[in-house]
């Protein structure tokens, strides 16, 4: 079984180290194994596990829904439908996000056109 230690899963999650002691306090990350010195070890699981939690950080879910989506995965395969449920949501907030952005680009590069035609 791979194991990470603390820098080796900071490198692979590009998370802080701080925000992986964070997720595990809130529950967010579960507690992660420990050597003998203390020292915590991370398994594929769990870097697998920050892998879905950076994709939903980076798409702007919030923490408090993140949980959630944590119980719900934890609480087994029943929960499955209210997962869909939640990411399908959360894909729609996505969604919006993008429309939003593209509708600024077309702005800034209106904007762009307009600077290059009066020089």
């Amino acid at each position: 079984m791979t194991v990470y230690t603390p820098a080796e899963a900071v490198e692979e999650t590009g998370f802080s180290l701080d925000t992986l002691r964070y997720y595990e306090k809130i529950g967010l990350l579960e507690r992660v194994d420990r050597n003998a010195a203390g020292q915590r070890r991370f398994s594929q699981n769990d870097i697998g596990w920050l892998g879905m939690l950076r994709c939903l950080r980076d798409t702007g879910m919030p923490i408090a829904t993140m949980l959630r989506f944590a119980e719900l995965v934890r609480a087994g395969d029943h929960t499955i439908p209210d997962r869909i449920k939640l990411l399908e949501e959360h894909d729609s907030q996505v969604q919006a996000q993008i429309n939003n952005l593209a509708e600024r680009q077309r702005y800034i590069h209106n904007k762009i056109s307009y600077y290059r035609s009066v020089m």
